[in-house]
């Protein structure tokens, strides 16, 4: 996951350098796909803990059912 990530980003910025824009243009453009990035990882960061706290309560529901079936 981390090499697809690098490998976007590094494409995405070699894409933008050389692309025939003035130097304030692409430094816009650059500040916008950052924020783009950073924005999609942290929607990514916070959906893997959003699945980690379902499995979480899913564990504990189970525990608890298996607990109760025992007494």
């Amino acid at each position: 996951m981390n090499k697809l990530l690098l490998g976007f980003t590094t494409g995405l910025i070699v894409g933008i350098l050389f692309a025939p824009d003035s130097g304030s243009a692409t430094r816009k453009r650059i500040t916008r796909a950052g924020k783009d990035i950073k924005d999609k990882f942290n929607d990514l960061i916070d959906g893997l803990v959003d699945s980690a706290d379902e499995f979480a309560d899913d564990i504990d529901h189970f525990a608890d059912k298996a607990k109760a079936s025992m007494k």
